[in-house]
């Protein structure tokens, strides 16, 4: 994993005008002196994310001088307006904590997948707010588009529901989700309201809510490279990225931009599954 969370975190909280400090608490999982990079397999980060191994940057390297992998540690993570960072360590020895051990089958999980690489089981709320997972769709193809629900640009999410709406009437073997990103304000009761009677006609297209589950947009989001920031800001951006996903949640293709046509994109998802049958 070459870049780690940092271009998430840059990404994602880079439009701070002002410092916010949150008291970390976890366990070192792997050391990246050259790179100025702690990782770490911390608790949950109270008004910020669930528990998860994650890298967090330092400013010097004399932060983490005498830090060792097994170390439970105290810290601060300053998020700032260009580069969140870690610091005021505190050492308190060993941990007996073992999950580190898989540290960097964690970090893996927020690489980017190349074509064939298997997508990882993320789970979100469908407008039900009922927890669903990626995998409860395993053995079937399933095309995954992003957005969030105040997008004001037509040529962006507005259109991307068009499109999928057109292939789900088109493809009613294959499952569309659309996944908002907004993970502060898109709960599935407001993405049910905003969508329900759009998507009302379609077993085959959903909508799924990432509120409260940093985790999993981000692992997902960053897996396939669809980019978003300024969720903390309420000053949203984004790309656009569409992908198609086999039965066994292999990556099949991606679609980046607004620019391709869904008449297209329909020829190509029969293509894929003719080939694969």
């Amino acid at each position: 994993m070459k870049t780690y969370l940092i271009l998430i975190f840059i990404i994602f909280f880079g439009c701070e005008n002002s410092k916010k400090k949150y008291a970390v608490i976890g366990v070192v999982t792997n050391l990246k002196i050259e790179e100025r990079v702690i990782v770490v397999d911390h608790d949950s980060i109270p008004n910020l994310m669930m528990p998860m191994v994650m890298p967090f940057n330092i400013i010097n390297e004399s932060d983490i001088e005498g830090l060792e992998v097994g170390d439970s540690i105290h810290f601060e993570f300053v998020m700032n307006d260009t580069f969140p960072y870690a610091e005021n360590f505190i050492n308190y020895g060993k941990s007996s904590k073992i999950a580190y051990m898989n540290q960097t089958i964690e970090e893996d999980n927020f690489d980017l997948k190349s074509i064939g690489s298997i997508i990882s089981d993320v789970s979100f709320f469908n407008l039900d707010s009922t927890k669903i997972k990626l995998s409860d769709s395993d053995g079937k193809y399933r095309f995954i588009s992003f957005l969030f629900s105040r997008c004001p640009m037509p040529n962006m999410c507005p259109a991307l529901v068009m499109k999928n709406e057109y292939l789900a009437k088109n493809l009613k073997d294959i499952d569309f989700i659309l996944v908002s990103f907004d993970y502060l304000y898109d709960t599935p009761s407001l993405l049910n309201d905003f969508y329900s009677s759009t998507i009302s006609d379609y077993e085959n297209w959903d909508i799924w809510s990432s509120f409260n589950n940093m985790s999993s947009i981000f692992m997902l989001a960053k897996q396939v490279g669809c980019e978003f920031w300024g969720i903390e800001d309420n000053n949203i951006g984004h790309n656009l990225r569409s992908v198609l996903i086999g039965p066994n949640r292999e990556l099949l293709f991606i679609r980046e931009g607004d620019k391709w046509e869904a008449e297209e994109v329909k020829k190509e998802i029969i293509s894929f599954v003719q080939a694969n049958n």
